[in-house]
């Protein structure tokens, strides 16, 4: 029985965790001592953390970010004892035991985060593992410059926690030339002198690029392991980890003149087959791609044409060996011809919202990974 044949939903999502696994061994390798962790927020950029964070468990991994404390309650029972969840946004208010319940380790981002947290170690009498935040740059998450430096003051200051990483995070780090890569450089630098002896995480995917220098003890990749450029405008090292292929509904011959979709926004200029595939902006393919997206049949790129619907696209298969497209049969919408970043540019978007955008309509295909 076909591929087509066994789904019921209307479109088929194949994720690479050989694939992903890879991408994670080759950002490893350009490490000469840091450790590589995994950054599986967004459930795993879309692709599913549960069965991702395993894969990559067994693969080396032992670092794994989330960014809220539900995520890491679900990931928790997936991963062995010995790995590391650490929660990006921190405790809310009323949060902080929670986390010590369910081994996951905070990144303090304020100053009322920090209290609480030296208020519950106070509570139970015991230090507590957290990451500290500075802000180097970005002004979205982090203790200001100021704040960290009232912090690290005194001795008692950091009373009650087990310091794993101070860490910041890159502004542009996409952008080896950009010189707030240096600006934020110089800035972590002496936010750790502050603190010697504790370890530092400042590079994400991108900053992984940048060199040595902004390595420190732990990188947080993200977007890299599932196959987004980490670098701009330089060819992409990192394998594809998905391919989406949807369903084909219908197919039909229309006139030169015959205008398609909502708001006509398409008109044929030649007698013309089309074929309405089962996949539209509900299932996450973003309605920005209308009259400027891709399907692919056979490597050959064949064009989206008309308003994106919420359940169907339509696509010019009029270059298309006849009887090559069928009802009932698959036509890719992401492979390694075209791929989440070109996906991304047509839609006017970043790969990141391409992959966080997938819907939970698809059938998931996983292959690789280690399993069993």
């Amino acid at each position: 029985m076909t591929d087509q044949q066994k789904i019921k939903a209307g479109a088929l999502l194949r994720i690479d965790l050989d694939a992903l696994c890879d991408n994670w061994r080759s950002l490893k390798a350009k490490l000469a001592g840091a450790e590589c962790a995994a950054v599986v927020k967004a459930d795993a950029y879309g692709l599913g953390a549960e069965r991702v964070a395993p894969a990559l468990y067994r693969a080396g991994c032992r670092s794994f970010f989330v960014a809220h404390l539900n995520e890491g309650i679900a990931l928790r029972p997936a991963l062995p004892a010995d790995a590391a969840i650490y929660v990006l946004h921190g405790p809310h208010p009323g949060d902080e035991r929670e986390f010590v319940r369910k081994r996951l380790v905070p990144v303090l981002n304020s100053l009322p985060q920090l209290q609480a947290w030296q208020g519950l170690a106070r509570d139970v009498d015991a230090v507590l593992p957290a990451i500290l935040q500075v802000d180097t740059g970005m002004a979205r998450l982090g203790l200001a410059l100021e704040e960290f430096e009232q912090v690290t003051s005194g001795p008692a200051a950091l009373y009650g926690v087990a310091l794993k990483y101070v860490m910041s995070h890159l502004v542009s780090a996409e952008e080896p030339g950009n010189a707030v890569n240096r600006l934020q450089l110089a800035r972590f630098r002496a936010a750790l002198a502050r603190l010697p002896g504790v370890r530092g995480s400042l590079a994400n995917s991108s900053g992984i690029f940048l060199g040595d220098d902004y390595h420190f003890d732990l990188v947080r990749p993200g977007a890299a392991l599932y196959g987004v450029a980490p670098v701009a405008g330089q060819p992409n090292p990192m394998r594809p980890v998905i391919r989406l292929q949807a369903k084909v509904l219908q197919t039909r011959s229309v006139a030169a003149g015959t205008a398609v979709g909502y708001s006509h926004t398409w008109t044929a200029t030649r007698p013309s087959r089309l074929a309405t595939l089962a996949v539209g902006y509900a299932d996450g393919y973003l309605r920005s791609l209308s009259n400027r997206g891709i399907a692919c049949c056979d490597g050959l790129p064949l064009p989206l044409i008309g308003n994106i619907s919420m359940d169907t696209l339509i696509v010019d298969i009029t270059d298309a060996p006849e009887g090559r497209i069928v009802e009932g049969g698959l036509l890719d919408l992401a492979d390694p011809l075209n791929g989440v970043d070109a996906i991304a540019a047509r839609a006017g978007t970043i790969g990141y919202e391409i992959l966080t955008s997938l819907g939970r309509r698809y059938a998931r295909r996983y292959t690789g990974g280690g399993e069993g």
